[in-house]
C-alpha cells in the first residue's frame, strides 16, 4: 500500500518546476517561495486576481502568504524526511493594502520535536505591516 503522504498531482495539470514541489495554489496566486535555516518567505507582486471588491488585497491571499511563509521556515527545521502541518495560526490585519508587493516572512520562535511555534508578518517592500501573526505548527514524522 502506498503511503497516504505521496503528492498525487495525477487529476492536476501541472508539473514540479525550478521553484519547488508541485504547488498550484502558489501558481494559481502567482507567488515565490524561499527558505532559510528557520525562516521562510513568500514574495507576491499585487494584480487584480488579487483584490476583493473593494479595492484591497483579499485578506485570504495574505493568509495564504503567511500559512506557506511559515510552512516554509517550520520545514527548514524538520528533519529528513518529516513533513508539517498548521495547527494554528492567530492573525491580527492591521491596515488595508491597495497594491504594490507584499513579502510574508516567517521566524522560527521554537521549535520542539512534534510542534513548532512561528511569528509572521506581511509587510510591502517599503516596511509598511499590513498582517502580523503568530502560529503553530504539528511536525509529522517519518514513515518508518
Amino acid at each position: 500500500m502506498a503511503d497516504d503522504r505521496e503528492q498525487t498531482t495525477e487529476h492536476l495539470d501541472v508539473q514540479p518546476s525550478d521553484d519547488g514541489p508541485v504547488f498550484p495554489l502558489r501558481d494559481l496566486l502567482g507567488f515565490a517561495i524561499t527558505q532559510g535555516e528557520g525562516s521562510g518567505v513568500a514574495t507576491l507582486d499585487v494584480d487584480d486576481r488579487h483584490i476583493n471588491p473593494h479595492g484591497t488585497v483579499h485578506g485570504g491571499v495574505m493568509f495564504v502568504m503567511l500559512d506557506t511563509a511559515m510552512g516554509a521556515a517550520t520545514m527548514s527545521v524538520v528533519g529528513e524526511g518529516n513533513w508539517c502541518a498548521t495547527l494554528d495560526i492567530h492573525t491580527r490585519y492591521l491596515s488595508p493594502c491597495f497594491g504594490g508587493r507584499l513579502i510574508a516572512t516567517a521566524t522560527v520562535r521554537k521549535a520542539g520535536r512534534r510542534v513548532v511555534h512561528l511569528d509572521a508578518v506581511v509587510a510591502g517592500d517599503d516596511g509598511r505591516e499590513y498582517v502580523a501573526a503568530s502560529g503553530v505548527f504539528a511536525v509529522i514524522p517519518a514513515a518508518g
